[in-house]
């Protein structure tokens, strides 16, 4: 699968007629497998449940690979503190093979493929989701410079995005920036007191800040380029179960992307099913979510483009040590 196809299919028509072909019987719609290929060579499969709305997909996808024959089907609460806040609980558990499959940040997971994870790309998922939010005072990335910035935790998927951010126009995350660390609900509050001047948000937090009125967007990355050319997030497995289960992971990742299209399409209706099934507790921001996101635009971008650029921007910001290529080589399963 590392050329590029699969089977003697293209890539891009592979994944494009797999998420065509079917989607879920949770949703009031057929459930189809394929029957000209073998069963998966396991039906125990194992995911990251993390309290973020972007992950609809892989939410969606629970009757979906039910239908591609896994009976086993598991999903792993990250802990309290290392979930989408840091992104450690997801990278521990794919690289330790506690869980086999997510959706994740694509820079984050370059980062833990630099230092040697056993994590693999598998395919992108959808392009932008976080928005980046200031004060009067910051009105574009080069305006960082001097400010204070607050993450949930260092070396998270906030302090990653930013470092790439800052690193495109020139700055110097490790010294150009004060990074404080603060719970989401802390850095509310300090932004709209005017103590600290910026933060990154992944959803459904832009859309409590937008709804609060408490700062101003700087950067969406559903809109703004470079960002919103780029896949935000991906979908990754552990490189031990996809060398072991080829057949499981094709099934998998044509399950994921089948609910992606299902979150393009009925937005209304995934946002009821991600509070009916207690993955969020706010309607509202779940289909405001559901509706920014460009779900249904995943076929138009290819994830290589991302690694790349990403991996040179946090090459820049020397977060990084190996190139781009290496990434690419070592880190991906298309």
């Amino acid at each position: 699968m590392n050329d590029g196809r699969v089977e003697g299919w293209s890539r891009r028509k592979f994944l494009g007629t797999a998420a065509l072909a079917g989607t879920g019987a949770l949703l009031g719609y057929p459930c189809e497998t394929s029957t000209a290929e073998p069963p998966p060579e396991t039906t125990k499969l194992r995911l990251i449940r993390v309290p973020t709305v972007c992950y609809a997909p892989q939410y969606v996808a629970e009757e979906l690979l039910r239908g591609e024959g896994f009976t086993d089907l598991q999903y792993i609460k990250v802990s309290p503190g290392v979930g989408v806040g840091t992104g450690v609980g997801v990278g521990k558990a794919l690289a330790s093979g506690d869980a086999d499959f997510s959706m994740w940040f694509a820079a984050s997971v370059i980062t833990r493929i630099d230092a040697g994870d056993p994590i693999v790309f598998l395919a992108g998922v959808h392009i932008g989701c976080f928005e980046l939010f200031g004060t009067n005072r910051v009105r574009s990335i080069g305006d960082l410079k001097g400010k204070t910035v607050a993450i949930a935790s260092r070396g998270g998927p906030q302090e990653i995005f930013l470092a790439s951010m800052m690193a495109h126009v020139g700055l110097d995350p490790k010294k150009d920036v004060n990074w404080v660390v603060h719970r989401f609900e802390e850095t509310m509050e300090l932004l709209a007191q005017g103590k600290v001047d910026a933060f990154l948000g992944f959803p459904p937090q832009p859309q409590q800040v937008r709804a609060k009125k408490i700062a101003r967007v700087v950067v969406n990355s559903m809109m703004d380029r470079p960002w919103s050319q780029y896949f935000c997030c991906t979908f990754n497995g552990n490189r031990e179960f996809v060398r072991k289960h080829p057949v499981a992971t094709k099934r998998v990742t044509r399950a994921i992307l089948k609910a992606t299209d299902i979150c393009a399409r009925e937005p209304a209706r995934i946002a009821r099913f991600l509070v009916d099934k207690g993955y969020t507790d706010n309607y509202e921001y779940a289909l405001q979510t559901l509706k920014d996101i460009p779900y249904g635009k995943w076929r138009e971008y290819d994830p290589e483009d991302t690694i790349r650029f990403y991996a040179l921007r946090l090459h820049e910001a020397g977060m990084i040590k190996n190139s781009p290529q290496k990434i690419i080589a070592q880190g991906t399963n298309w």
